[in-house]
């Protein structure tokens, strides 16, 4: 797809002027903020198997080359083919050769967030094939010709209506009088022309949850059924990972899909955790007859070796973008890219360049939800802060931004220039919005009153008034 990262302010501008959008994610956050909270409440040890997680994918990070190696001699004696692919243009090479070699023309395809960074679908469709999605969401958003706008929700931006407008538009040939007012009415008519493309499909294409090494099994979790459809009905099944979804074995990944499902979809478990273990062995009743593994490395091994590692470690279940205010107002798709929110604010820099990307490590607030909540408790706000620190290295701001970073780097290094600037100025600010208690319109604040009132502050600074309340509470 194309990356529009570099546009982030005008993307987000028109984004907080979309009332349906910022209604649709304002209910994203408030439910799933609830519904989060109350299942890892019912799990007393999830603190603790977040932990586990964490040190799970360090391991497995600190010796990938070999469980990747691993994975593949285990693919091979399990009767399947692993293809390791350097970029997306290889990536995309080799599911074209093995279309091509099977003669297919119609693919179905599961959830995986790979082919939308290596843009697959337009690939294929460029090269006489027809993928059709099979996750509901992720039909929701071809159908509408748009990306999915967060990880593990793609059409989560939508409300009833604009998803029955896509139908129709996409569905031409059904009567345009039949009532699509409800989700059940959306799901039955996706179901019905999704049933067909089940059928039909001559190949499966699906993404990994994780890759066992011990096993050389992939890993699916889904809640809809459509990712064992479309692995098990085609002859082929192609997978597609990137190379840091290894994992050593069996338990570790099951011990990853217990804070898995928790982070992305508040579920104590998804309806579907398979294990796809090579194509299909004589007597099985169904299972396609011949099973490939994708690998991409897309920049991968380059962020390991780097202070950015960590970020190897996401599950992409989705919950920094579920918790993040700023997603929360804009949304998935104007950062511009496959991956939204604090994740894709530290992996896009990285992948597609500074240059690129450099607004989204600025497009947050710091609060600390996202690594509050990440499952594998990457420290997403210090990795973001990294890469503010590199894009003001490497010259990426405006001049005016420049200046400004500089005279207040320089104010704050001088602790008694600080304190003469703050203390007059916050009481001057109080002071003019003593009757309102907020500003509308600020200089150099532009980018917030534009969209929000500035409160004023109270008059005097922070740490004059801890110093008063440590004196008060002195005996």
């Amino acid at each position: 797809m194309e990356a529009t990262s570099a546009r982030f302010p005008a993307n987000a501008r028109a984004a907080l002027g979309d009332a349906d959008l910022r209604a649709s994610l304002a209910r994203l956050q408030r439910e799933y903020r609830r519904d989060r909270a109350a299942v890892a409440a019912r799990l007393p040890e999830f603190d603790a198997l977040r932990d586990a997680a964490a040190a799970i994918k360090d391991h497995a990070l600190d010796h990938l080359a070999f469980y990747l190696e691993r994975f593949e001699e285990r693919v091979i004696a399990q009767g399947g083919q692993v293809h390791w692919c350097r970029d997306g243009t290889e990536a995309c090479e080799a599911v074209l050769a093995i279309c091509r070699a099977e003669g297919a023309t119609a693919v179905g395809k599961g959830k995986s967030m790979i082919s939308e960074e290596i843009g697959l679908n337009a690939f294929l469709e460029r090269n006489g094939i027809a993928p059709v999605e099979t996750d509901l969401g992720e039909y929701i958003v071809q159908q509408r010709g748009e990306a999915p706008s967060h990880i593990v929700m793609p059409a989560i931006h939508l409300n009833v209506k604009q998803i029955a407008d896509g139908f129709r538009a996409a569905h031409g040939a059904l009567d345009p009088a039949r009532a699509l007012d409800g989700p059940d009415a959306l799901l039955a008519e996706a179901r019905t022309r999704l049933r067909d493309k089940f059928l039909s499909a001559e190949i499966g294409i699906t993404g990994a949850n994780f890759l066992v090494a011990e096993t050389g099994s992939v890993v699916l979790v889904t809640n809809e059924g459509n990712g064992d459809l479309t692995h098990t009905l085609p002859r082929i099944h192609i997978a597609l990972a990137s190379i840091e979804k290894a994992v050593p074995t069996i338990d570790d990944a099951m011990a990853l899909v217990r804070v898995l499902a928790r982070s992305a979809t508040a579920q104590e478990i998804t309806s579907y955790t398979s294990l796809v273990t090579g194509p299909a062995r004589a007597g099985d009743a169904d299972g396609p007859r011949a099973f490939h593994v994708v690998l991409l490395d897309g920049g991968r091994s380059r962020l390991l070796g780097s202070e950015r590692r960590a970020i190897l470690r996401c599950i992409r279940c989705g919950a920094c973008q579920s918790q993040c205010p700023v997603y929360g107002h804009v949304g998935g798709h104007a950062y511009g890219w496959v991956y939204a929110g604090p994740v894709g604010a530290v992996l896009t820099p990285a992948l597609l360049g500074v240059p690129a990307a450099k607004h989204l490590p600025a497009a947050s607030t710091f609060c600390g939800r996202c690594e509050e909540v990440c499952p594998v408790r990457i420290p997403l706000p210090a990795l973001m802060r990294s890469w503010r620190e590199e894009a003001f290295a490497r010259r990426a701001g405006s001049a005016t931004e420049r200046a400004l970073l500089k005279l207040w780097g320089a104010a704050v290094r001088r602790p008694a220039l600080w304190r003469a600037l703050v203390g007059p100025v916050s009481y001057v600010l109080a002071f003019c919005a003593r009757r309102s208690g907020v500003y509308r319109a600020l200089p150099l604040a532009g980018g917030w009153t534009g969209a929000r009132d500035m409160p004023a502050p109270e008059g005097g600074s922070f740490v004059a008034a801890w110093a008063r309340a440590r004196k008060a509470d002195a005996p």
